[in-house]
Parts: structure tokens; C-alpha cells; sequence
């Protein structure tokens, strides 16, 4: 057995909500890490003196208990786990994994049992439910009755809000009264705040822009108090998260960032984070409304009585020392002006970006705090509005997208780097390599110089006018017989007929030769845009052929699908794909050269029925014949157009067509092309009816 035993989405229970993350047994501890919000529970291997196993909603859950009265509770383990699991405790914990029932009778009638922060509520000496004492916001007693109430949590779709217990009068022990008892049991466990006693020190109307306005910020022990004109706000350090300290860009003033989960509420508005604006100049004296011992024994020499200093440092040192959590500040980014931040702008509201060196984090409104281990991807995209600026997108692993623009085009270079040094996945990355080469070029160009991005632009655009100009060419071939145009070219040769002057006649000739110019100039047009671009024939399945053969990994899958579904009840069908992977991936050599076995003989098998299959004539593609024939007649239709114009050209001059046209050209012009396509049928229909009644008077008269 090895040393760790790790297990991925593992469920912690939260106020209501499941979250998951990675649990990881080692010999030294037990660590788990929260896939939401990052936070990691680590839990000493020599404090662990309790170890359940139970059956719960989400398959199998561990509860363990430490000698310090903590109690942690993980779900989300397979049946198949318990026997590693045991094993590995014994060996390296020397704790005994107990399996334990949960009653399921749905009593409402039992004992209620406090351990540690739990209040447990049992039937028939088996667990019925537990309440964790922390989740506690308040407790109302009344007559037999004790009433708790639950913080709330905004990620669930229900929340429990309270729970009523009757407790029944006691006869044994007159002098306390068990309403009362058990509601101090509840409260020694609660997460109620009481303001009792005096804060360790206060700092007065500090500037905060989340939640807006000036608060007095009164440090207790054990939470924070803001206090303002309005609205007054409880904080307790246990629901703190993480500490940023990040200067501004204009170097005279510093944010300091408190990341709250549960966050805080004003109303409906929730606020994750507590922002602090400071000046750099502005200093302090502080005094600490404790002893020198009592600092000296609490602190251990991170806090002193005394202190003065800059404000911002003042107030990040004491909460550093009371929430017990270390304060994050920019690492080793430099933008291109400097400073360790990038203007930009997030829905509507320009701000600072910081690069840190485990996420991104941006101030102000609204904060945003990514973790890298929770980005899918990156991508750099061009501003809508201008080429001056661009756009730096992150997607979350969740399906969220965040979109921070107008970020000037200077800083695309450090940002890059950053993201690439951080081994982040960027979306574009061909293109961008291609874009960071060229950036030095015009990172402090103007109007006038060459842009790279608006010759790519000019370039698609002429692609698509090109592919315009290709489908209105091939409109005008299949229309070269568009009555419009011939009857103006045909009506200007009946005019040119009609007078008889030696003028008339060259000007005749001159429109006669321009007219030929511009049709041969058209039909070579038309040649070179379908020489250019030429259809290509879309591939199509042979239906009736013989079908491809599996790989071994599907031939083993499919024989081992029932037996994964039956050791996994419940189990989705993408969560098969992932496990059936993982068990292939475990297979020695010599279980897969079986598989790979039968693969090759069914690849066998394929390759001759495929041969026989072609011997037989079944492989000829009915597609390509039937487009030598769509090809055929399109030849004939090119034929037929281009013997048109031979006899138009040759016969442009007899009476019965000018007569003709003449009378289309009087007609209105939304008529014009119907009626000429009409008569132009008739012609070709009169043409064939001479034929027909000629050929046999010429076969007569030469028989004769």
C-alpha cells in the first residue's frame, strides 16, 4: 500500500450546499481542499481519534473526530473504498474505521446528545440526523420549547430555516430548568456574536468602497464590527478567506481586501469582499486595549501594545494576527508603465486587474478573484471599438466567462509572458505568437503608420467581394439571355437600320463592335472565376458496404460495460466513459494483447469482406454518375447559350426580330423580361415547326 490514498470529488456539506473537492489520506495528515472556494481543512494525523463509516445520500461518508473536539464529515465514496480505507487507518492512524447504521424510521421522538459541535439527534441509540452547532445564527427558549435558527446560504435552492425541539419538563432535577439547559449547550457551540467586552482597538472612519461609505472598524476578538451612519456589520474571522494588500497604480494608495465566505448582506445585495481604500501618507499610533502579557501570550510576539506606522500597515498587521491568515500582495508582474496592475474595464466599470501569483483579482466593482486552478482557459481578443486596445477573456472550469476590456495594447506583451509562464491554456495561442512578434512594431504607433490588424481586415473583406463578384458572374452566365439588356442592344440596331446615311451606318458598326467587346469580356470573366473556384464533390458513405472494425478498447468496453454498471449502481453514462478509461488505463500488457488480438483478426475479417465487396461491384458511386450528368447537361445548357448568340449575332438584323423587340420595348419594364422569355420560346417552337414541315418537302422533291 502506498503512503497517500487520494480520492477526487468528494463532497463536504457547507450551510445547506454540497461542495466538492480533492481528499487526500497521508501518514502525516488528512487534507482536504475545496474545489469552490480553495479553502484546504488540514487535520493532523496524531489529533484524529474517531473514524466512521456510514451510508448516506451521496453513497458512503466518512465522519472523523479529533481529540481537540472538531468533527469533519466527507461524502461521496464507493462501496469498493471501505476495505483500502481501513486498512490504510490501521496501518499509519491506529484508529479502527467502524461502520455505522443511520436510523432511517423517520421518528420524530428521541434523544438529543451534544458532541462537541454537533447536537445529534438519535433513535433507538442510532443517529437520526446532526445539526452542526457552528450553522447556529440564533436561539429563542419558550415554555418546553427551544427554537434555533440557521444562517442562510445563497448557493442552495432550499435552506433550512429553523428547527423547533420540545423539550419535556424534568422531575428529577428541580433546580435547573432543561429548556434553559439545553439552550446554553446550543449557545456555548452557536456562531451567535455578542458584543460583550471591549474591542482590542478601533479605527476610525476608514474609507471602504465595498460596502460604500466611512466605518468605524472595531477589532474583537473573535469578529469585526463596522460601524456607520447606516448600516452596521458583523463579521466573524471565521468566515474570512483570504487577505490582498495591492497597491494602486498611482502609487499613493493601497487596497486592502478582505474575501469573506458567507459573504455579508445589506438587504439583497451580498457583498464576497471587503474593500479598504488607504493613503500612503497617512500614519497612526495604536494602542492595543489589552496587556502587555495578555498581547505577549495570544499573539506570540506578532502584535505588540505599542505600535505606530502607516495606517494600511497598521490595520493589515492586526487582522493578519487575528484571522491568523497569510496576506497576499502582486508577485513579480510589471506592466508596461511599471506598476503591478492593469487598467481595464468589467461590465461598464473600468478598474485594476492584478496578475498574482496564484490567480487574478480585481478591484473594484464588482470584485472578481479567480484562481488559476479553477481557470479552463484564456483568450486574447481584439477591442470592438478601436485596434488601440484588446480583450483579455477567462473561462472557468464552472462554464462562466469573464471579460475584462479597453486594456491597452502596450501591456499585451507582459500579460502574455505571465499568462505563458503560468502554463495557463490560452485559446488563440497561434494567432497571438504571431501578434506578439509584430507588437513592438506599433506599441507606440500612430493613425498613420502600418496596422496589421486592419490589413487582416482589408484582406477578408476582399475575399468576400471576390465571393461576391463569383455569384453574381455566375448569375449573369446563367442569364446571358436577360431580355432587358438585348432588347436595348437589339432596339439600338433597328434604329441604326432605319436611317440610311453613310453616319448612321459607322455608327452602327461602332455599337456592333463595343456590344461584341463587352460580351467576350463578360464570358471571360465567367471562365476565370470558375477555373478559380471549382466545386468540389462532397464525399459520400457507401451504405451497402461492410461496416468498420471496432478497436480493442471498444471491444473490450463493450464487453465490460454490464459489469461496470453493476459494481456502480447508478452510475451516468459519461461517468462510465470516465471510469471504463481509467480501467483501461490500469490493464497490464498481456490483458490488452488479447483485446488488440481480436481487434486484428476482426481488422482482418474487415479487409477481406471490403475486397470482396469491390470484386462484386458494390463499390461504384451512383454520386459521381449522376454528376456527369448534371455536368452533361450543363454543357449542353453552355452550347445551347453560346449557339444563341451565334444566331442573335448573325440574325440581329431581320425584320420579323426587330419588329419584335420593338413592340417588347413599348411595354412597361417589370413586363419586359417575361413576356421577351415567352416569345422567345415561341421563336425557338415556330424555328423547329419550319424544320419539321421543310425536311420532308426537300426528301420529296429529291425523290422526284
Amino acid at each position: 500500500m502506498g503512503d497517500t490514498l487520494e480520492f477526487n470529488e468528494i463532497y463536504q456539506e457547507v450551510k445547506g450546499s454540497w461542495n466538492d473537492g480533492r481528499l487526500r489520506f497521508s501518514k502525516q495528515n488528512v487534507v482536504y481542499k475545496s474545489s469552490k472556494t480553495g479553502k484546504v481543512d488540514s487535520i493532523p494525523a496524531s489529533e484524529l481519534n474517531l473514524a466512521q463509516w456510514r451510508r448516506v445520500c451521496l453513497g458512503h461518508g466518512i465522519k472523523l473526530g479529533t481529540s481537540t473536539g472538531h468533527v469533519y464529515k466527507y461524502d461521496g465514496f464507493r462501496d469498493t473504498d471501505f476495505e483500502k480505507i481501513s486498512e490504510f487507518f490501521k496501518a499509519n492512524y491506529k484508529v479502527e474505521l467502524t461502520e455505522k447504521d443511520m436510523c432511517v424510521k423517520g421518528w420524530n421522538w428521541g434523544t438529543a446528545k451534544f458532541s462537541g459541535p454537533l447536537l445529534s439527534f438519535e433513535v433507538n441509540d442510532n443517529t437520526a440526523f446532526e445539526v452542526p452547532l457552528s450553522n447556529v445564527s440564533q436561539c429563542a427558549t419558550g415554555k418546553n420549547e427551544v427554537t434555533l435558527e440557521f444562517h442562510q446560504n445563497d448557493d442552495t435552492e432550499v435552506s433550512l430555516m429553523e428547527v423547533r425541539f420540545y423539550v419535556p419538563p424534568s422531575q428529577s432535577d428541580e433546580r435547573q430548568d432543561p429548556v434553559e439547559a439545553f439552550a446554553q449547550n446550543v449557545l456555548s457551540k452557536a456562531d451567535v456574536i455578542q458584543a460583550t467586552g471591549d474591542a482590542v482597538c478601533i479605527f476610525k472612519e476608514l474609507q471602504c468602497l465595498t460596502p460604500r461609505g466611512r466605518y468605524d472598524i472595531r477589532i474583537y476578538p473573535t469578529f469585526l464590527h463596522l460601524h456607520g451612519k447606516t448600516f452596521d456589520y458583523k463579521i466573524p474571522y471565521t468566515t474570512v478567506l483570504r487577505l490582498f494588500l495591492l497597491p494602486h497604480k498611482d502609487q499613493r494608495q493601497m487596497f486592502f481586501v478582505i474575501s469573506l465566505d458567507p459573504p455579508i448582506k445589506q438587504g439583497q445585495t451580498r457583498y464576497h469582499f471587503l474593500i479598504l481604500l488607504f493613503s500612503k501618507e497617512e500614519d497612526i499610533s495604536l494602542t492595543l486595549n489589552m496587556s502587555e502579557e495578555d498581547v505577549e501570550r495570544r499573539f506570540e510576539g506578532k502584535l505588540s501594545k505599542f505600535m505606530s506606522g502607516s495606517l494600511y500597515e497598521m490595520v493589515s498587521r492586526v487582522m493578519k494576527a487575528l484571522v491568523n491568515r497569510k496576506i497576499t500582495v502582486p508577485g513579480n508582474f510589471q506592466g508596461h508603465s511599471g506598476a503591478q496592475c492593469i487598467t481595464c474595464s468589467y461590465k461598464a466599470s473600468s478598474g485594476l486587474l492584478y496578475p498574482l501569483e496564484r490567480g487574478f483579482i480585481y478591484v473594484h466593482k464588482p470584485p472578481v478573484h479567480l484562481r488559476f486552478e479553477e481557470i479552463s482557459c484564456v483568450n486574447f481578443a481584439r477591442g470592438t471599438t478601436t485596434t488601440r486596445s484588446f480583450d483579455f477573456e477567462i473561462e472557468t472550469k464552472q462554464g462562466n466567462q469573464y471579460t475584462f476590456s479597453s486594456i491597452e495594447r502596450e501591456e499585451y506583451g507582459k500579460l502574455f509572458d505571465f499568462v505563458n509562464a503560468k502554463k495557463l491554456n490560452i485559446k488563440n495561442r497561434g494567432f497571438k505568437e504571431g501578434m506578439k512578434g509584430n507588437i513592438d512594431e506599433y506599441s507606440d504607433s500612430d493613425d498613420d503608420q502600418h496596422d496589421a490588424y486592419l490589413e487582416r481586415m482589408k484582406a477578408e473583406g476582399k475575399i468576400r467581394e471576390e465571393g461576391n463578384d463569383s455569384d453574381e458572374s455566375d448569375g449573369e452566365s446563367d442569364e446571358s439571355f436577360n431580355p432587358g439588356e438585348e432588347d436595348e442592344e437589339i432596339a439600338e440596331e433597328y434604329d441604326s437600320n432605319a436611317s440610311a446615311s453613310d453616319s448612321s451606318e459607322g455608327g452602327e458598326e461602332s455599337e456592333d463592335e463595343s456590344a461584341k467587346k463587352k460580351k467576350a469580356k463578360k464570358a471571360k470573366v465567367v471562365k476565370e472565376k470558375k477555373e478559380r473556384k471549382p466545386r468540389k464533390e462532397k464525399k459520400q458513405k457507401d451504405a451497402g458496404g461492410p461496416k468498420r472494425p471496432m478497436s480493442a478498447y471498444m471491444l473490450w468496453l463493450n464487453s465490460s460495460r454490464e459489469r461496470i454498471k453493476s459494481e456502480n449502481p447508478g452510475i451516468s453514462v459519461t461517468e462510465i466513459s470516465k471510469k471504463a478509461g481509467e480501467m483501461w488505463r490500469q490493464l497490464s500488457k498481456d490483458e490488452k494483447q488479447e483485446w488488440e488480438a481480436k481487434a486484428g483478426e476482426a481488422r482482418k475479417q474487415y479487409d477481406k469482406a471490403k475486397k470482396e465487396y469491390k470484386e462484386s461491384g458494390g463499390a461504384t458511386s451512383s454520386p459521381r454518375k449522376e454528376s456527369k450528368k448534371s455536368g452533361g447537361k450543363k454543357d449542353d445548357k453552355k452550347r445551347k447559350s453560346a449557339g444563341g448568340d451565334k444566331d442573335k449575332e448573325r440574325g440581329g438584323n431581320d425584320s420579323f426580330k426587330s419588329r419584335e423587340f420593338i413592340e417588347t420595348s413599348e411595354e412597361s419594364s417589370s413586363e419586359s423580361d417575361h413576356k421577351s422569355k415567352s416569345k422567345r420560346k415561341k421563336e425557338s417552337d415556330d424555328e423547329e415547326e419550319e424544320e419539321a414541315v421543310s425536311t420532308p418537302a426537300s426528301s420529296e422533291e429529291e425523290s422526284d
